[in-house]
């Protein structure tokens, strides 16, 4: 049996070496062919970019509603005929998250995700990014001030979700419990199986969402001069005023996404620069690289590493036909490195031609919404590591294998670090942070 054999036989949804090295498992899939269905697997990998852009857009024919439990899960009913769209509605709640934003379809999805849009207007990510430049001057000053730090645990996930409670107006007294909920909740895409909203009353959602009902309910009976005020009573484009369960909903789903996105985009961000000091000298002596640094870190490494979609019509990807029910594995991950798009795909090219069509944060009416947030986020975190320091280096003593020892999120859907411990050179006229103003009390 050669190589590339043993690879496409491998599971995807469970395998940890395929974990471990998703790409190459993709790139023996892509040797047979842009769309492929893997030796006795009921679902299609596209790994072509054009196929996965044609999937992505085509929302009349692919319905999102496996985005969270996968290609590999079953259907909860039986798939017959050339059009399966009624029996997807009828069935919506009985798959994972079905009625959570990234799983919806056609008009109630784009209600929820025009009002999402409204979140990310130019004037609120500037509010965003002056709480992001000061409680990124204290976390990071104080990890400088330390000699190191484990950046995933202790940086990445608290920063995104500060950030994010902060969006949002989470009364600073709450914020530390929304944390600590979101620590003890399961995987996004466990590869052990585990149903991603498993956990009832325990889980993330449900803890933060008894919270939120009640932020939103007092609102609209007793509305103040705050950004909860301003969540309770917005409005649909057509005017009409959302349930409390929906916006309830969006705002427990911004939490976790918002949580995967940017902190593992961090700490991916960082690896690469770990591993190449010429590289992480040169963004330090010119920040203005960062931005086009991230986009490639998108490319090649993103937090996403691929969604699902379900035919809900018989189609054609390319030239392989597509009856309806076929469940579908995007993989963006293999997209963005496609030999047939890219130059030297699996090669960091800053100013790459066209970087921007990357498919990192998707495509098309799911695209993520919180893409611009991420880019702020992961900008100034980086931009404060490299002025605070000198050298930013992988710790050898918590991580004796390396670059390659590194663990990663067991996940079929996120790309991320478990953790990654990094020692801290300060740079020249360094002043340690004092106690008086950290950014995580200031009331909002």
């Amino acid at each position: 049996m050669t190589m590339t054999e043993a690879l496409i036989e491998r599971d995807y949804f469970s395998d940890h070496e395929v974990l471990k090295d998703p790409y190459g498992f993709f790139d023996a899939i892509r040797a047979q062919g842009p769309v492929y269905r893997p030796p006795g697997r009921d679902y299609v990998i596209v790994t072509g970019f054009d196929e996965a852009l044609a999937v992505l857009r085509d929302h009349e024919v692919f319905s999102a509603v496996i985005a969270l439990q996968g290609a590999a899960a079953p259907l909860p009913f039986q798939a017959r005929g050339a059009d399966i769209t009624a029996e997807i509605e009828a069935h919506r709640l009985e798959f994972a998250g079905g009625d959570q934003v990234v799983n919806l379809d056609d008009e109630p999805h784009s209600r929820l995700r025009a009002f999402i849009n409204t979140l990310f207007v130019p004037s609120r990510l500037k509010a965003s990014e002056a709480f992001i430049e000061a409680y990124c001057n204290d976390m990071v000053g104080r990890a400088v001030a330390d000699g190191g730090v484990e950046l995933i645990g202790s940086i990445a996930t608290p920063f995104v979700t500060m950030v994010v409670a902060d969006l949002l107006g989470v009364p600073t007294a709450d914020r530390q419990l929304f944390m600590d909920a979101i620590a003890r909740g399961p995987v996004p895409g466990a590869l052990d199986g585990t149903d991603p909203m498993a956990g009832g009353g325990e889980h993330p959602f449900a803890v933060m969402g008894s919270y939120f009902y009640g932020y939103l309910a007092d609102r609209r009976a007793h509305p103040r001069d705050d950004i909860l005020t301003e969540f309770a009573h917005a409005k649909y484009n057509d005017g009409t005023t959302p349930e409390l369960h929906d916006l309830v909903q969006l705002g427990m789903f911004m939490f976790g996404a918002g949580q995967d996105t940017s902190a593992k985009l961090l700490g991916n961000s960082m690896k690469y620069l770990v591993a190449d000091q010429e590289l992480q000298s040169r963004l330090r002596t010119d920040p203005t690289l960062i931005p086009a640094f991230l986009e490639e870190v998108l490319r090649l490494e993103g937090s996403t590493k691929q969604t699902a979609r379900l035919a809900r019509k018989e189609t054609r990807i390319g030239d392989v036909a597509i009856p309806a029910g076929t469940k579908i594995l995007v993989a963006l991950s293999a997209a963005n490195r496609d030999p047939r798009r890219w130059d030297a795909p699996d090669e960091l090219v800053i100013g790459r031609k066209r970087i921007a069509e990357h498919v990192g944060f998707g495509r098309g009416k799911h695209v993520c919404a919180g893409a611009p947030l991420a880019r702020v986020e992961v900008r100034v975190i980086l931009e404060k590591f490299l002025a605070m320091t000198t050298r930013i280096e992988l710790d050898r003593a918590m991580h004796p294998g390396g670059i390659a020892g590194l663990s990663y999120e067991p996940s079929f859907i996120i790309r991320g670090l478990e953790k990654m411990h990094i020692t801290l050179a300060p740079a020249a006229g360094f002043v340690a942070p004092g106690l008086a103003a950290r950014p995580d009390m200031i009331a909002t």
